[in-house]
C-alpha cells in the first residue's frame, strides 16, 4: 500500500509539475505574443500623438504665415490709402480749397480714359462690311433705313457734352456755341415741318 501511495503521490506531483510547466509555457507564449502587441500598440499611440502634434505645428505655422501676409497687405493698403488721401488733399489745395473744383480736376484727368472707353465700344464695328438694302423711302423719321441705322449708331455713344455733364463739368463755351449753331438749323427745320 505504501508503494501504491508513493506511486499516487509521485503521479500527483508529476501532474502538478506538468501543469506548472504548462502554465509557464503558456505564460511564455503569452509574453511572446501579448508583450510585443502591447509594445506595438503603445508605439502606434505615440506615433499618432507625434503625427497629431506635427500637424498642429504645421497648421499653426501656416496660420501664422497667412496672418503675417494679411497683416502686411493691410499695412500696404493703409499706406496706399494714406498716400491717396494726402494726394487728394494736395489736389483740393491746388483747386483753391474747393472740393468741387478738385473733383473736376480729377475727372479731367480721367477724361482721356473715358473717351478711350467710348471709342473702344465702337471701333471694331465694320460699317464697310454691312450690306443694306434700302428702298429709299423715308420711314417714320423721314429718312431712309440706312440713315436711321447710322443715326442710331451715333446716338448709342454718348455725345461729348453728355460725357462732360456726367463728370460734373461743362463743355467749353466755344464748343457749346458751335453745338448750338449746329442745332439751330435742325430746330428751324422741325418747326417748318
Amino acid at each position: 500500500m505504501q508503494q501504491a501511495r508513493a506511486l499516487e503521490e509521485a503521479y500527483v506531483a508529476e501532474r502538478a509539475a506538468e501543469e506548472a510547466r504548462s502554465e509557464r509555457e503558456r505564460a511564455t507564449q503569452m509574453a511572446n505574443i501579448v508583450v510585443p502587441a502591447e509594445i506595438a500598440k503603445q508605439r502606434a499611440i505615440i506615433e499618432a500623438q507625434a503625427e497629431a502634434e506635427r500637424l498642429r505645428e504645421n497648421a499653426k505655422g501656416e496660420a501664422d504665415a497667412i496672418y503675417a501676409k494679411m497683416e502686411a497687405e493691410a499695412r500696404g493698403l493703409f499706406e496706399i490709402l494714406t498716400k491717396q488721401a494726402e494726394g487728394y488733399e494736395k489736389v483740393v489745395q491746388a483747386a483753391g480749397g474747393s472740393s468741387a473744383n478738385a473733383f473736376q480736376l480729377l475727372i479731367l484727368g480721367k477724361l482721356p480714359e473715358l473717351v478711350r472707353t467710348q471709342v473702344e465700344a465702337v471701333k471694331n464695328i465694320k460699317i464697310d462690311k454691312v450690306t443694306v438694302w434700302d428702298n429709299g423711302k423715308g420711314g417714320a423719321s423721314g429718312h431712309g433705313a440706312t440713315a436711321d441705322f447710322v443715326s442710331g449708331l451715333m446716338r448709342s455713344v454718348p455725345p461729348l457734352n453728355d460725357l462732360f455733364n456726367m463728370a460734373g463739368l461743362d463743355l467749353p463755351k466755344y464748343l457749346a456755341e458751335q453745338k448750338e449753331q449746329a442745332e439751330e438749323p435742325d430746330a428751324q427745320k422741325t418747326r417748318e415741318e
